[in-house]
C-alpha cells in the first residue's frame, strides 16, 4: 500500500487559491487492505473514489481529516457481475454507468441518471459509490471556512443553529445525489464491507433524515457493491431533474419512476437529507395500464408528502414542480409503452 504525507496550505493560508489541507494519503491495492486501514483509524479517516465532491469540501474547510484512502487502485471495486441479480462495484465510475450497454438496457432511469451528472470530466472521475454517500448539501453549508464564520456556523458546521429552521434540532441539508433515486425505485441493495465482515441492507434503508449523519455507513465500513434484482419483463422506468441549468448543475428535484405488471413505485430526491417513496393508495398503485386519472393521483400524492425546505433556495419553486414532475415521468414511460 502506497503511503504520502500530503503538506497542504494550513489553515492560516490566506492566497487566492483555496489549498488543500495537511493529510496523510494512503493507496491500498486490495480490499482486505482498504478495510485494514480504514479500521486503524476510522474516526479521523475519510474515503476518497473519484474525490470530485470531497476534494472541494476539503478547500472548504468543512471536513479536516488526518488520513485520505483512495480507493482507485482496487480492481474489485470496478466491476460490474451479472448472474441472479447484477452486481455494479463501487467504483464503476459514473461515465461507465452512464454509457453501459447492460445498465442502459435494463435499468435506463439510472444510466440517464449517470448521464446528467456533472460535466464529461466529472463524470469519469467520480464513482458510483462516491455519489451514494454524497454529503447532503445546503446554501449555508457549502460555502468558504471565512463565508461560514461571517453568518455565523450551523447545526452541519460548528455551530448550534440551523439557519433554515431556527428552531429545528435536525439538519435538513439535501442529499443531492442523482442515482439514489432510481436505484431506490429498483429496489437496489447496498453491500458494505469492513474487518467486521460483509453486510447487506436495502439503499432505501442506508439513508436517515438528519443531514449531519444521513447515512448509516459506520466509520469502519466502505461501500463495496449496488445489488439489483435482474430485470423483469415489462419493467419500465424514467428519471427527471430539475435544476437551474442543464448542464452541471446538482438537482434541485429529481423523480425516479419504475412501473411494473404489480406495482407503481415513485422516489422523489433533492429536497431533504434523504429520497422521499411516495406512498400510494393500493388501488392507484395496481392500477394498469397507466391512465391520466391515475398519473394525476400519483402527481397528487407526490406533491403532499413532498417539501421542499430553503436548504438550497427557490422552495416555492421547487414544491410547485413537484406534481408536474412527476407526471412528465410516468407520461414518459406510457409513451415508451405505446412505442413499444
Amino acid at each position: 500500500m502506497t503511503t504520502v504525507k500530503i503538506r497542504g496550505g494550513g489553515a492560516a493560508y490566506a492566497g487566492p487559491v483555496l489549498p488543500l489541507p495537511p493529510f496523510e494519503w494512503l493507496a491500498p491495492r486490495s480490499l482486505d487492505e482498504a478495510v485494514r486501514a480504514l479500521a486503524a483509524a476510522p474516526d479521523d479517516t475519510m474515503l476518497l473514489g473519484g474525490g470530485t465532491d470531497v476534494l472541494p469540501n476539503l478547500k472548504h474547510g468543512l471536513h479536516t481529516p488526518r488520513r485520505l484512502i483512495g480507493l482507485g487502485k482496487i480492481d474489485e471495486l470496478g466491476r460490474i457481475e451479472v448472474g441472479a441479480d447484477v452486481r455494479l462495484g463501487a467504483g464503476v465510475t459514473i461515465d461507465r454507468l452512464a454509457r453501459e450497454p447492460r445498465v442502459r438496457a435494463w435499468y435506463p432511469a439510472l444510466a440517464a441518471a449517470a448521464e446528467s451528472i456533472a460535466s464529461p470530466q466529472l463524470r469519469r472521475m467520480g464513482t458510483l459509490g462516491g455519489n451514494l454517500c454524497l454529503d447532503t448539501r445546503c446554501g449555508f453549508y457549502n460555502q468558504t471556512a471565512f463565508w461560514r464564520g461571517a453568518l455565523g456556523h450551523c447545526l452541519k458546521a460548528e455551530g448550534t443553529v440551523c439557519h433554515v429552521v431556527p428552531a429545528g434540532r435536525r439538519c435538513v441539508a439535501a442529499l443531492s445525489a442523482d442515482t439514489p433515486a432510481p436505484l431506490i425505485a429498483y429496489q437496489a441493495e447496498l453491500e458494505l464491507r469492513s474487518v467486521r465482515g460483509t453486510r447487506t441492507l436495502p439503499l432505501a434503508d442506508f439513508y436517515a433524515g438528519d443531514g449531519v449523519h444521513h447515512h448509516q455507513r459506520a466509520p469502519d465500513e466502505i461501500v463495496v457493491a449496488v445489488r439489483l434484482p435482474a430485470p423483469a419483463p415489462g419493467l419500465r422506468s424514467s428519471y427527471l431533474k430539475l435544476r437551474t441549468r442543464q448542464a452541471i448543475d446538482f438537482p434541485l428535484l429529481s423523480v425516479a419512476a419504475v412501473v411494473s405488471a404489480v406495482s407503481v413505485r415513485v422516489v422523489v430526491g433533492a429536497l431533504g437529507p434523504r429520497p422521499r417513496q411516495v406512498r400510494l393508495a393500493d388501488g392507484v398503485a395496481a392500477a394498469r395500464p397507466l391512465t391520466p386519472a391515475s398519473i394525476d393521483a400519483i402527481a397528487s400524492a407526490a406533491a403532499a408528502q413532498c417539501h421542499p425546505l430553503a436548504n438550497l433556495g427557490d422552495e416555492p419553486w421547487r414544491a410547485a414542480m413537484v406534481a408536474p414532475t412527476v407526471r412528465r415521468a410516468l407520461h414518459a414511460l406510457v409513451a415508451s409503452v405505446t412505442e413499444a
